[in-house]
């Protein structure tokens, strides 16, 4: 009896995906990243050395993230020699990842900070970067997600000490093709004493 149960169990488990698909509705893709790729890259909201974003610096990108001015940039494929840069200041980059392999998406930019300090790398998506330094990772300090409330267009904050004159390499992935068209804020974090 208990035999019988379990492969009926097992045959309806098996089966609902294919009766929702001819009933012509389709079971949802993960939103991000693939269980593999998270573990690459843990949330660090759990560090205790991280008490929470710079509600100055995510405001300010905020306001990037939804008026601009826009910069329309086509990352290089993984292993380019020639990279975009991505320094201009006080601007919103909308960042199209080109295919990488069948089932994703990847590509590199780079970025020249101005002065040496902390810098706030701000995205409309939840993951997927990674600084270079030639080709050392360079550690991130800290990694938030921004609450929609908090901001409409930004999603997370990553920060990094970044050396003045350096250029990193900054590498995207995304498995999922809505995650490979995104938009990066990067802030001098702590410097807001601008003109809008």
């Amino acid at each position: 009896m208990k035999m019988e149960s379990m492969f009926k169990k097992t045959l309806l488990a098996v089966s609902l995906p294919l009766l929702l698909t001819a009933c012509g509705q389709t079971m949802e893709a993960p939103d991000e990243l693939t269980q593999v790729e998270v573990q690459e890259e843990p949330l660090v909201e759990a560090m205790s050395t991280c008490e929470g974003p710079d509600e100055e610096v995510v405001e300010h990108a905020c306001y990037h993230g939804d008026f601009g001015p826009f910069t329309a940039v086509t990352a290089a494929p993984l292993g380019g020699t020639t990279l975009p840069n991505v320094n201009l200041p006080h601007t919103a980059y909308n960042i199209t990842l080109p295919t990488h392999s069948l089932y994703s998406y990847a590509g590199s930019v780079t970025y020249r900070p101005a002065e040496s300090g902390e810098y706030a790398f701000l995205l409309s998506r939840q993951r997927g970067l990674k600084i270079y330094d030639g080709n050392t990772l360079v550690s991130k300090e800290c990694s938030y997600a921004i609450d929609e409330t908090a901001c409409g267009s930004l999603r997370r904050m990553v920060t990094a000490d970044l050396e003045e004159g350096k250029v990193y390499r900054l590498e995207f992935k995304a498995v999922l093709r809505r995650n490979s068209a995104f938009t990066l804020v990067i802030e001098e974090a702590g410097a807001h004493d601008h003109e809008e």
